[in-house]
């Protein structure tokens, strides 16, 4: 069947073609599995909570009749502003109309938060830019640059609310920059979410083509209640595709958690328990609700246009395992630099199990990518990163996380990394063990390589499923390394930063290029001895220390420009310091194509095919670096598709034409 909706029908109809539904959540009360929910062109200010779930063979479709035409969004217009002094007008709402949610009430905090928490879920709108939350009115009669922020000029545009609590109504206080608030489209957030269940375990759902916008979302750490503007919510078999997906206070797309009201938050409504152990908990009480593969995950987001989300563009734990994460554009993800915490990223998933992201273009975000925890089986590839840095302008926000391309954080692996062009300074933190680069183009450093892991034992599971084989902490090391082009395109000087709480501390980042950072690391024929192989009776004890050393490396093939530095027991590797080199992403109407000339530098050297033959298997969960499906990978395909033929030559790209070619091209839902 198919049920239509329309917000300019003329009046409330019973979803015929004739007699439109003027709200999508009237059709998603009804809709069937192999129901068809067509939106008509219109704004939507309304939660789309689907009831019912479709099935495998028959998924229910919500689809916007003209492609981003359908909007639905978690603000309502504010109208009648009077002026109060200066630029800064004022104007009032009942609390009636949050509907028990009150954004302009509840702080943005909970787990991992390390930013002072004084940000509202809430946020007030000027012709769809966001403006700046205050903590005073003076502040916004003073309109000061944000020293934080990414875009400054536009940090001078601020607001701020107070609770009139006789009259039960918000007071809102904004400065404009200017504009008369009343000739304007002024909106404030006041729905948590635009399109989510409330029920868990409603799958196999598609909602294409959509705009969805300005959600109230609430900071969403990996053990606690996690919300999206639009999320699965604990399902399986969601088809999220061709959607503009903007504007939420903390998540855009959320893959998250089961609600568990003993180990949600625990940390910070307790104290007594530290928030890694309730992780722990987490994965374990995962068991007891579901997380299996044939009930959770396999989703599929596809082709989206995700920016200007202050948490993430897609953020989620355990409920995105085994899920297809391709061809989306993610961009301009925390900004504002409001919020501070560890689960800020572009894509930031905790047990990325089996999960594909492939083809996406990120930039302009505090982190392109980050796999916290279980990344096992994760792929990364064919992806384009740049940008994915601090501006030199803007303050570090003190508890807000540094910046890189990649970040793959106390995991066991195997995590492949391949065929990505990384442009940022840092193109990985490597706070971790089982990752395989393998032809990457690197522009920037390695960080973290032995540190940042500290004592916090992390699960690692049944290879190609959820259940838990076993918990180790992070040796580091059992990292392969193959036919990467590593250039110092960025000054290697450290990072630095002081904290001012504490003040005989700092924090200190490598920003050199190359793979010299590995140079303690033994080789496998250097590390297996120390188990006397062919003793028949070993001594546990004498081999206890072996057991918690750092893990081999394999690193080989690659290809240093510009300074950068080599593995100094790599074997077969090329090395250019001519200072001629030069590596860049340009930008012409809306595709992205690469400036370099490194590969006509690199002459005729070339370097072995890698398979997952010549990778092996992850140390701790003996698994093999394979597809999902643990067939087995030959990298005979680079960055665009093209085959890699037998002379195979260092980078992303199989041929020194290829990589003249276009990276990236505007996607036609923008």
């Amino acid at each position: 069947m198919i049920i239509y909706v329309d917000a300019n029908a003329k009046h409330d109809g019973n979803g015929t073609k004739q007699l439109p539904f003027r709200r999508i959540n009237e059709a998603a009360k009804i809709a069937k599995p192999g129901d068809e929910v067509i939106v008509a062109p219109g704004t939507y200010r309304e939660y789309v909570n689907p009831v019912n779930a479709g099935t495998e063979d028959n998924r229910i479709v919500y689809k916007s009749e003209k492609p981003l035409g359908a909007i639905i969004t978690g603000a309502e217009r504010l109208t009648g502003w009077v002026q109060y002094k200066g630029d800064v007008w004022t104007a009032t709402v009942k609390n009636s109309v949050f509907n028990g949610y009150n954004p302009y009430t509840t702080l943005v905090y909970g787990d991992w938060y390390f930013a002072t928490p004084n940000k509202h879920t809430g946020c007030v709108w000027l012709n769809d830019m966001a403006l700046y939350e205050a903590l005073s009115v003076e502040e916004c009669l003073e309109a000061k640059v944000y020293e934080c922020s990414w875009d400054p000029e536009n940090s001078k545009k601020k607001w701020f609310a107070k609770q009139d609590d006789e009259k039960d109504e918000t007071v809102f206080y904004a400065n404009f920059g200017g504009a008369n608030p009343n000739n304007e489209n002024v909106e404030i957030t006041v729905r948590r979410e635009c399109f989510m269940p409330q029920e868990e375990g409603v799958g196999f759902i598609t909602v294409s083509g959509f705009n969805i916008n300005k959600a109230a979302t609430t900071w969403a750490p990996p053990a606690a209640y996690q919300d999206g503007m639009i999320s699965p919510h604990w399902s399986k078999g969601w088809i999220i595709e061709d959607c503009e997906i903007w504007g939420s206070k903390c998540a855009g797309i959320c893959v998250g958690r089961y609600f568990d009201p003993e180990n949600s938050n625990y940390y910070t409504t307790k104290h007594v328990k530290s928030p890694t152990q309730m992780e722990r908990d987490s994965v374990c009480r995962g068991q007891y609700y579901g997380w299996l593969k044939e009930k959770i995950g396999g989703h599929i987001i596809r082709r989206n246009n995700i920016h200007h989300c202050e948490q993430g563009g897609i953020i989620g734990r355990m409920g995105g395992v085994f899920s297809i994460i391709e061809d989306n554009h993610i961009h301009h993800i925390n900004n504002m630099m409001e919020l501070g915490g560890a689960e800020i990223a572009g894509i930031k998933m905790h047990a990325a199990i089996d999960v594909i992201m492939r083809r996406n273009h990120i930039h302009h975000c505090t982190m392109g990518i980050w796999c916290d925890w279980e990344a096992q089986g994760t792929r990364i590839t064919q992806n384009l990163l740049h940008d994915n840095q601090r501006p030199e302008f803007a303050e570090q926000l003190e508890g807000g996380m540094t910046c890189q391309d990649i970040f793959v954080e106390v995991s066991h692996g195997p995590t492949l990394i391949d065929n990505n062009v990384l442009l940022s300074d840092v193109s990985l933190r490597i706070a971790t063990q089982g990752v395989a680069m393998v032809h990457n183009l690197c522009a920037g450093a390695f960080t973290m390589v032995g540190d940042g892991t500290t004592w916090r034992y992390t699960p690692y599971h049944m290879p190609h499923r959820t259940e838990v084989m076993g918990f180790m902490t992070i040796l580091h090391g059992d990292d392969r390394i193959y036919n990467n082009i590593f250039i110092q395109k960025w000054p290697s000087d450290d990072l630095v930063l002081l904290n001012d709480s504490q003040p005989d501390k700092k924090y200190v980042e490598n920003r050199k290029v190359g793979t010299d950072c590995f140079d303690e690391y033994p080789t496998y024929d250097e590390w297996l001895p120390q188990f006397d192989m062919e003793e028949e009776h070993p001594n546990m004890m004498k081999h206890d220390p072996y057991h918690f050393s750092h893990l081999p490396v394999w690193i080989d093939g690659n290809a240093y420009f510009e300074g950068a530095k080599s593995w100094k027991k790599e074997k077969n590797f090329f090395v250019d310091d001519s200072k001629k080199v030069h590596v860049d992403v340009v930008e012409k109407d809306g595709s992205y194509f690469l400036d370099t000339n490194i590969y006509e530098v690199l002459g005729d050297f070339s370097a072995g095919m890698i398979s997952s033959d010549v990778l092996g298997k992850a140390f701790e969960p003996q698994q093999r670096f394979e597809n999902a499906d643990g067939t087995p990978i030959t990298f005979d395909s680079d960055y665009l598709g093209n085959h890699r033929s037998l002379n195979v030559i260092p980078g992303p790209f199989a041929t020194k034409e290829a990589a003249k070619g276009q990276l990236y091209s505007k996607l036609t839902i923008e």
